[in-house]
């Protein structure tokens, strides 16, 4: 038998228009979202030189990081949950 992945990772979610601005329009699962919000981190240079963990959000990420300037990457993680749904 063939182990199933984790479905709720798997499960294409709704993406709120503030998270939409930065991993486009969804549904997509979780694991996309993530990946995406990688990329465009990475792209804009937004990950902290001296601090890699921080993340030095933009004008879009802030409106996905409940307007917060800096975030670590477990708390970003908290912050894009609530944009899911």
């Amino acid at each position: 038998m063939v182990k199933k992945a984790n479905s709720a990772f798997m499960k294409p979610m709704k993406i709120s228009s503030d998270l939409a601005l930065v991993v486009g329009k969804g549904p997509m699962p979780r694991s996309e979202v993530v990946k995406k919000l990688w990329a465009y981190i990475k792209k804009n240079k937004l990950q902290d030189d001296k601090n890699k963990r921080n993340i030095n959000a933009d004008d879009n990420l802030k409106a996905v990081f409940n307007g917060k300037k800096v975030v670590n990457m477990f708390e970003m993680t908290k912050l894009v949950s609530k944009h899911l749904s």
